[in-house]
């Protein structure tokens, strides 16, 4: 197994290598552990920081953990998991294929690990779709839609491009861009999968291990959506009770406010909401909202996990979702993805329309 397969595991040549070397997936994870504690590393670290933590020095180890790891996000099955692993995953090969594109202009091996741009090209068939120029690339319109789709800024929006003959003109490091992309989109392609249960026995503790590490952390990306039919149970009836004028213990009332202010709402929008309790006071209301939001402290606090929504009582009329969620930020999030347009009106235009109807 080459140090190049281990560095760049979701090459097809490193699958290749592992299925020449007819390694059975799972004995590795019964013989050895090694391989496992660093597949649950890689996740780990994916959750924690965005990357896949220090590579293994062994090659073999390195490259094995990969298809462990993917087993791993298959058996935790939540749609936050397989994108934050997939996204650190690219993180990582583009940390490192930008590396050796500089590397490969200086100096040239035939001991190099390190990969040429023409490679990576290659291996997502991207030769022909992308074209060198004297001042940057030229990316065919459909290669481009489809890598610039979840790039964020106006910059990345067709309609803001010189489009000439199909083509649309990049930079170097927009092209790099894209190519953490392509690898991305190749990670999550096909996770979760269904794992056999010899295996996912096997790996009962690391699966255990990493919902704990989900349940701690917010994963969610950024949400500036407010539909309260999706709302998770627990905010939906805390958010009733808001507008019914009841009282909310601090528990309460702090976990309702970080979930309003995680998901877009702004300060004098969620301060608004609780005028209707006679015991409102509008200065400590508001104090009390920048805090959390972060604008008047160190920290922009998220809402509590589901654990911590159990054991303060705030975790009620749980549904099927709920089962196999560990947040409520992602909660909401598998419900805006799987919503249908016409479920996604935005509570705040809604109100807006009918205060300017009323006014009228």
């Amino acid at each position: 197994m080459q140090r190049l397969h281990a560095r760049y595991p979701f090459l097809e040549a490193a699958r290749d290598a592992v299925a020449t070397e007819a390694v059975d997936l799972a004995t590795v994870i019964e013989q050895d552990r090694a391989v496992v504690d660093r597949a649950r590393e890689r996740v780990v670290s994916a959750i924690e920081d965005g990357k896949t933590g220090d590579p293994h020095r062994d090659p073999r180890i390195e490259l094995l953990s990969y298809p462990v790891a993917r087993v791993l996000v298959s058996m935790v099955d939540e749609r936050v998991l397989v994108r934050e692993y997939a996204r650190a995953e690219a993180a990582t090969a583009y940390e490192r294929f930008t590396t050796d594109f500089e590397d490969t202009t200086e100096l040239k091996s035939v001991e190099s690990t390190g990969i040429e741009l023409e490679t990576l090209l290659a291996e997502f068939e991207l030769t022909d779709a992308i074209q060198q120029t004297t001042d940057g690339y030229r990316v065919d319109v459909g290669t481009y839609l489809q890598l610039a789709e979840d790039q964020y800024g106006d910059e990345w929006r067709l309609v803001n491009r010189a489009v000439t003959d199909g083509e649309v003109p990049v930079t170097e490091a927009e092209l790099l861009s894209l190519l953490r992309e392509a690898v991305r989109n190749r990670i999550e392609d096909g996770l979760p999968f269904d794992v056999p249960a010899v295996i996912a026995t096997a790996l009962e503790d690391e699966t255990t291990a990493i919902r704990d590490v989900l349940s701690d952390l917010d994963l969610t990306r950024e949400i500036d959506t407010v539909v309260p039919d999706l709302f998770p149970p627990c905010m939906k009836a805390l958010l009733d009770d808001i507008q019914k004028g009841e009282h909310l213990p601090h528990h309460s009332r702090f976990a309702i406010t970080a979930f309003l202010a995680s998901i877009g709402m702004s300060t004098d929008e969620i301060v608004d909401l609780y005028r209707i309790n006679s015991a409102f006071g509008e200065e400590m209301t508001r104090y009390q909202t920048d805090h959390i939001r972060g604008d008047t402290s160190p920290t922009e606090y998220s809402p509590p996990s589901c654990a911590t929504m159990q054991s303060y009582g705030d975790c009620v009329n749980k549904d099927d979702l709920c089962e196999r969620i560990p947040h409520p930020m992602a909660y909401y999030e598998e419900r805006i993805d799987d919503a249908d347009d016409d479920e996604l009106e935005d509570w705040r235009e809604a109100n807006s329309e009918d205060q300017s109807a009323s006014g009228d």
